[in-house]
């Protein structure tokens, strides 16, 4: 296979007998234009937490999985389109913590608190409605540490902000998390529509 990149170059030098194919994956690339490659080191990094943290977490998953089959019903999982560079999106993957609505869009504010599960307001306040979006960090889609993934109408909204957010690769927790978690409810109480 040529490589057509520079840093494809560099990167092939660093890894050594990794073939270029190996090596997209690893680094957790589609290789489109626009998407700023990872590098080496923070990939590897995600990729070996991910194996180690999937071993116990994945009983944990499967019990919250199984609770919410008998609780709530299908489906378990909640599918989010996002972002992960200003023009490649992704799908995102939580556990489902609200009833399901077809038309639903935008930012969960009050206009929504009423669809929220009593087990998906646990889920939510202890962030294990988070844990599938590790095999979104498999994937190569996210990382651990990164900008939260923005929907896309907020890309296309303000692209200029957004080429320099998504400049890194969208995190399970970054910044916005910490600051925001703990009056993330109050915040978003204000909002009386999606809009």
């Amino acid at each position: 296979m040529t490589i057509h990149h520079d840093w494809e170059k560099a990167d092939a030098a660093h890894l050594g007998p990794l073939s270029a194919p190996r090596m997209a994956w690893f680094i957790g690339e589609a290789r489109a234009p626009g998407v700023n490659p990872m590098p080496v080191s923070k990939r590897a990094f995600d990729l070996i937490l991910v194996l180690i943290l999937l071993v116990p977490l994945s009983v944990v998953m499967l019990t919250v999985a199984g609770l919410l089959l008998l609780l709530q019903g299908r489906p378990i999982l909640y599918a989010a389109h996002r972002m992960r560079a200003p023009n490649q999106p992704f799908t995102q993957w939580k556990f489902r913590t609200m009833l399901c609505e077809e038309d639903d869009f935008g930012a969960t504010g009050a206009h929504k608190a009423w669809r929220i599960t009593p087990m998906g307001r646990f889920l939510r306040r202890s962030r294990i409605d988070e844990l599938p979006q590790l095999f979104n960090i498999l994937r190569g889609d996210m990382s651990f540490v990164g900008p939260r993934p923005p929907l896309r109408e907020y890309v296309e909204r303000f692209p200029a902000v957004y080429a320099q957010v998504l400049h890194s690769r969208p995190g399970v927790t970054g910044l916005a998390t910490l600051i925001y978690h703990r009056h993330e409810d109050r915040i978003l109480a204000r909002c009386k529509s999606a809009e």
